[in-house]
């Protein structure tokens, strides 16, 4: 049962919420994106399939998209494929974001981890309404543009250590179909059969991924790391276009291709700052790569069932902000997202971005923690008592446990040293 004092914090969240995605900031927001008006950015919107640099909604939203270096849910899929094998949990998501202009995000995820090795899947559609209308005012077709991506994810952490958490290295493979609808005759208004499967595109990609996870000037107790650096290159690859008969496939549109490097501090056990940089990269033509993107968040956990989050990021002339909060209910992750952007617009959006979650457990990894913390303690106190044989029985056991179960390897050194110098001792006194 939910105890009183947390639907009290999960109300407050919700009454948050609610007054954010009904805040009217247009005045604020011009005052704050005046200084940046110089950077416009006259490569913007040159290459294809658009929703690829499109969020899914969710926490990675409320931290500003600064997400590369951390990465610890499952929206790691569009900024870094090497974080799977470092999930404390499998997970799997549903994700609404609202974005503007009638267009909307939905996006299906899974992911899971079996010791170092990560993998899952994603499905996103980004879809607007399309409607067409005469000169006379009449309507003549209306359908939907779509973008559909589906993603796998493979990945693993080597060299994973009790001290040095790992060297995660990942990929995902995805496949975009651009979905155009048919258009009329200006002259007839009849539908032309196959005019938009002309204009439809199909994206071919991959995108590649390296993590690196360790504790650095720690001071508080906690198993995970508490400094993690990523780098990341997102969708490399092609794009086909024109698959109707009126025109031959071509290669012309290049993909929104972009090379990306994070980090993630967590200074207290409850609180969490994150940062990026991204380069986008036209591989048709350098010179029209766009500008860069820069991002930070932070995420401060009231409990250990809510959390609030901010961000900002920063894309061409125009400025993002976001504020999101966090509220667990038993296996159940759910995040609200607002965000104010200008990024796409010619007029101040606000828009919000749903997430739900379930964790589907870590496959007896806790469990397994728990016995080598229990096998390792058992073994310092034979240790204690000077019963080092004993002891160096439970440490092996640990590390049958888990063979990265570091200290126990380190006693058993120190034990099989302390006998090299005991027997050495005794032959220098056997010798005299």
């Amino acid at each position: 049962m939910i105890t009183s004092k947390k639907k009290l914090l999960t109300f407050l969240a919700f009454s948050l919420a609610s007054k954010l995605f009904a805040l009217d900031m247009t005045d604020v927001f011009h005052t704050l994106s005046n200084p940046f008006y110089n950077m416009v950015d006259p490569n913007e919107g040159l290459t294809s399939f658009p929703s690829l640099n499109i969020p899914c909604g969710g926490r990675e939203e409320s931290l500003g998209g600064a997400f590369t270096g951390l990465c610890d849910d499952i929206c790691f899929f569009d900024y870094n494929p090497a974080a799977s094998c470092l999930l404390q949990k499998g997970e799997a998501a549903l994700f609404h974001n609202s974005w503007i202009a009638d267009s909307n995000m939905e996006t299906l995820a899974w992911a899971d981890r079996i010791n170092d090795f990560g993998f899952g899947a994603k499905l996103k559609c980004f879809y607007v309404p399309f409607t067409e209308y005469n000169i006379f005012g009449d309507r003549v077709a209306a359908n939907y543009y779509s973008e559909t991506t589906a993603c796998v994810n493979i990945s693993y952490n080597f060299f994973h250590g009790y001290y040095f958490k790992g060297l995660a290295v990942g990929a995902n493979l995805k496949s975009s179909w651009r979905s155009v609808p048919d258009y009329t005759n200006n002259e007839t208004n009849a539908i032309i059969k196959g005019s938009g499967l002309s204009q439809s595109s199909l994206g071919l990609m991959a995108d590649l991924g390296v993590m690196l996870s360790f504790d650095a000037l720690k001071n508080f107790d906690s198993r995970e790391p508490n400094l993690k650096i990523g780098l990341s290159v997102l969708n490399l690859g092609a794009a086909l276009t024109g698959f109707g008969s009126q025109s031959p496939i071509s290669l012309d549109d290049p993909l929104p291709t972009s090379a990306a490097i994070g980090i993630s501090y967590r200074f207290l056990k409850k609180l969490a700052f994150c940062a990026d940089f991204r380069q986008p990269i036209n591989l048709k033509d350098f010179s029209k790569s766009a500008r860069w993107s820069a991002g930070v968040g932070v995420d401060f956990s009231v409990t250990d069932y809510l959390s609030f989050m901010a961000g900002f990021r920063l894309k061409g002339a125009n400025p993002r902000f976001s504020l999101g909060t966090e509220f667990k209910v038993k296996k159940f992750i759910f995040d609200i997202n607002y965000t104010l952007d200008l990024t796409s617009s010619l007029n101040p959006i606000n828009h919000f971005s749903l997430s739900a979650r379930v964790a589907l457990g870590d496959h007896g990894r806790k469990l397994k923690r728990q016995k080598c913390d229990e096998l390792y303690t058992k073994g310092l106190d034979e240790y204690a008592k000077g019963n080092e044989d004993a002891a160096v029985k439970y440490w092996e056991d640990a590390l049958k446990e888990d063979k990265a179960w570091t200290p126990a390897s380190r006693w058993i050194k120190t034990v099989e040293e302390s006998k090299k110098l005991y027997e050495r001792v005794l032959d220098i006194q056997s010798l005299d």
